[in-house]
């Protein structure tokens, strides 16, 4: 199967059986239309569909080496700088759609997936079979473009312990048993973005492994069909509330849920196993393989979108409240423009010192990426202040779509008016401006942006102990000592 369109993705999902708990009930199947799902899976499916609009696919596919049919360019395995300026322009594409409020869509995995298939010997230490496991893999996720979301780190129940130790050991996914055809997992991983609605679930390595007997069982990197049996998704309250694109134009559209997954003594095939029982490999799984550096040029592209989408909107509410003259807005939007013109710097500075890594793959540069996945998370938290800050009390006393429409019409076509606004229109805006800062879904985006390395102190504490500052303290000893 070529690139799949919208309608190709919701009939897949229709006929899945994967097993959610939300708000009491219990879900196998129906997920397209069930209300805490059926947006976000429609702007999915707007996303598969780019894929064939003359406009976007000759930047959204590229010819599968297989067979030779359109498939995601995500997928591709970029060798020259016109392929990574190709891939960088597909991500950005995808995250203008959603004006970068959609933060698992396929091209981040799939972008794991191409350097971990890359790097195929290296899985290939351990045992052949697992360098062909992660190759076949790749290549039927490629061919069916299959939507992957993944888990990473243990339940938290206790944070002083290592994950291993959570529950006596009990709580975090390990193998229980092996057979002459596989593995058996039981506990639970956070935190599956879209896991409820995804066709496949990676359960990758998480946080660092000791490399004792006792890490043994925790370590491990598989996939599974979302609907595997004994596989179920614990998921959190839904933030669109069934409301109108007007009344919630961001979380009516783009609330992805996120979920605890829980096995329930869930088989895994050899043949879906990349690596088992080798704690050395799973510390090593993203950065000797360069998964990361490819999965934060996705983000990067990502966050820029997001950042453009912010810069336009607090423009606008600017514009619209007749408040850029004064020095203090200036200053708030100065603040938006540098971030976005540091993400471009950071994204373009990757792509020119990218180089080619062991595997033969064309690779972009590890520090300017590194450089924006530890900025961004705390530079984000300040465009909501910004936004609360300049609509003031204007965001308190919102009136709805029914109220634009209905019997409160006039007194907010006199008294709700703007600058350069209708009543109507300004309503409008500042819906949007208030989902964007005020309600649980912009809250849950500055949660998500905030953690969405892990985090940020223990990343600036590994950040700080990863660089070499070691030129730059030498220069200021040559100049202490100089006579």
């Amino acid at each position: 199967m070529p690139a799949r369109t919208g309608a190709q993705f919701l009939d897949r999902l229709a006929r899945t059986r994967t097993q959610v708990e939300i708000q009491g009930e219990t879900l196998t199947g129906g997920l397209a239309e069930h209300p805490a799902f059926r947006n976000v899976v429609r702007s999915y499916a707007e996303l598969f569909d780019m894929q064939h609009d003359p406009v976007y696919r000759e930047v959204l596919t590229y010819l599968s080496p297989a067979t030779g049919q359109p498939v995601a360019t995500s997928f591709l395995i970029p060798r020259t700088q016109p392929d990574l300026e190709l891939r960088r322009r597909a991500f950005k594409l995808w995250a203008d759609r959603s004006l970068g409020m959609l933060g698992r869509t396929g091209d981040y995995l799939n972008s794991a997936l191409m350097a971990l298939a890359s790097a195929a010997d290296w899985f290939g230490q351990a045992d052949p079979a697992f360098a062909a496991n992660i190759v076949s893999y790749y290549e039927k996720v490629r061919e069916e473009d299959l939507l992957c979301t993944h888990t990473l780190i243990p339940p938290q129940a206790n944070r002083a312990v290592a994950g291993s130790q959570q529950g006596g050991g009990a709580l975090m996914a390990h193998v229980v048993r092996e057979d002459d055809n596989g593995i058996t997992v039981r506990g639970a991983r956070m935190l599956a973005t879209i896991g409820p609605f995804a066709d496949e679930l990676l359960v990758f390595p998480s946080t660092v492994l000791r490399g004792t007997p006792e890490d043994k069982p925790y370590s491990f990197a598989f996939a599974v069909p979302s609907d595997a049996p004994g596989l179920r998704y614990l998921a959190r309250e839904p933030l669109d509330y069934g409301r109108s694109h007007f009344d919630h134009p961001l979380g009516s559209r783009f609330d992805e849920s996120d979920a605890v997954v829980i096995f329930d003594d869930v088989h895994v095939p050899y043949e879906r196993c990349f690596t088992l029982g080798d704690p050395e490999l799973c510390n090593g799984f993203y950065t000797a393989t360069s998964a990361i550096e490819h999965m934060t040029h996705q983000v990067v592209a990502r966050t820029t979108a997001k950042t453009e989408y912010i810069l336009g909107v607090t423009s606008l509410l600017v514009e619209a409240i007749g408040i850029g003259q004064f020095q203090h807005v200036q200053a708030d939007l100065a603040e938006i423009i540098a971030t976005l013109e540091m993400l471009r710097a950071f994204g373009r500075a990757a792509e020119a010192d990218a180089a080619v890594n062991a595997y033969g793959v064309l690779t972009p540069a590890w520090a300017p990426l590194n450089a924006a996945r530890n900025l961004y998370p705390r530079l984000y938290q300040r465009f909501p202040e910004i936004l609360r800050k300049l609509g003031a009390s204007g965001l308190m006393a919102t009136p709805t779509e029914a109220d634009v429409t209905g019997p409160a019409a006039h007194d907010i076509g006199t008294y709700l008016q703007a600058a350069t606004l209708t009543g109507a229109e300004r309503v409008r805006l500042f819906r949007l401006v208030w989902d964007t800062c005020i309600s649980a879904f912009a809250g849950r985006q500055a949660l998500y942006e905030y953690y969405f390395f892990g985090d940020p102190v223990r990343m600036a504490g590994a950040y700080v102990a990863s660089y070499d500052s070691s030129p730059y303290t030498a220069r200021v000893r040559d100049f202490l000592n100089r006579p």
